[in-house]
């Protein structure tokens, strides 16, 4: 499998990357194992979690995910051959008090806290890529829209964050950093700061980016591209809708939005449905899977480093690894651009 650079540094990871947000909710350990032999043996070499997984997050199952990836790696032995990206949680809702006890603002004791735990779940001495997961204050994401600013609620300094970052980085924990549902500001107060108290740079930024929700390429794609800080997208299937299972109201079982329809709604609706319908057709039009599609199309965006994908079953990741050798003709992406001349933006 193709292999990308993570920003201007020398580690090279696959351009498909494994989230593996499921492991300890979906997915038992015994099966997390299974998965990821399978997606090592095809060619995966990128892995992406956070403190808070498994997904729903709730007490008892946090941190799951990390301890089947640090099980993984020390039965088989083979934390050389993965790139292991992983992230601390930001200040969010009550809903997660029981991670750190509700101490998850980017300070340095908080982060500090943090990071011991990852290692400690992962088994490991160093984490390659270390991210926020998401800002350590008040911003639009999930879907969220009309921005108000807060001064009062600014959050911890940029530049005391990446200060803790840079320790990380200088006593040999984490190798690079990188940031997750961040907005065009600020990746570049990240960048400012980094060049003029000299601090390491972020090399990647996780944000969702899928055929239903492009609100990526406005304006931080720019940055992507301009300095080498590239998109790790996360729910490329915009949660699987993009696969069509969903259509027609559709609910297979053991699906992510069949087991929990409380939490995710951000790619269901009628706008949504119609859509998906429309990309659906165009797949099938060119003979293409609907998957490969959407998957196709987000890999191969040149601000794109490594796409992220989930799966929990062995039939869904063989599908979506086979997705890397899809390659998008100029026919078919006129196709996807007619419909998304149509309506631009379905799912914020």
């Amino acid at each position: 499998m193709e292999q990308r650079r993570l920003g201007r540094t020398d580690i090279a990871v696959s351009k498909i990357c494994y989230g593996i947000m499921t492991f300890g909710e979906q997915n038992t350990e015994q099966e997390g194992h299974a998965l990821l032999d399978q997606a090592l043996d095809g060619g995966i070499t990128f892995y992406d979690i956070a403190e808070m997984y498994p997904v729903p997050p709730k007490p008892e199952t946090q941190g799951d995910s990390e301890r089947v990836m640090g099980t993984w790696m020390k039965a088989r032995g083979n934390r050389d051959k993965v790139v292991v990206a992983t992230k601390a949680t930001g200040p969010g809702p009550d809903s997660f008090g029981h991670i750190r006890e509700g101490k998850s603002t980017h300070t340095r004791a908080n982060l500090e806290a943090a990071l011991d735990g990852n290692l400690k779940r992962l088994q490991t001495d160093y984490i390659d890529l270390y991210q926020l997961h998401w800002p350590d204050r008040p911003v639009n994401n999930f879907g969220q829209l009309l921005y108000r600013h807060d001064e009062i609620q600014e959050g911890t300094p940029v530049e005391e964050t990446l200060a803790v970052l840079a320790d990380f980085v200088k006593a040999g924990k984490v190798r690079t950093i990188g940031l997750s549902n961040e907005t065009p500001w600020g990746v570049m107060k990240f960048l400012e700061v980094a060049e003029r108290m000299g601090l390491p740079r972020i090399v990647t930024v996780q944000n969702p980016y899928n055929l239903l929700a492009r609100h990526y390429e406005l304006g931080l794609s720019e940055i992507s591209l301009h300095e080498d800080v590239g998109l790790i997208p996360y729910s490329p299937l915009a949660q699987g809708v993009l696969s069509g299972k969903y259509l027609d109201g559709a609910r297979p079982a053991g699906a992510r939005i069949t087991l929990f329809p409380k939490r995710y709604k951000r790619y269901i609706g009628e706008v949504a449905d119609a859509e998906t319908a429309k990309y659906v057709k165009v797949a099938q039009d060119f003979g293409l899977s609907p998957t490969h599609m959407a998957l196709g199309f987000v890999t191969q965006q040149p601000f794109v480093t490594s796409t992220i994908m989930g799966a929990t079953t062995k039939e869904q990741l063989a599908e979506n690894i086979a997705s890397a050798d899809v390659t998008l003709s100029g026919d078919i992406l006129e196709a996807i651009e007619a419909v998304h001349r149509e309506r631009p933006v379905p799912c914020p």
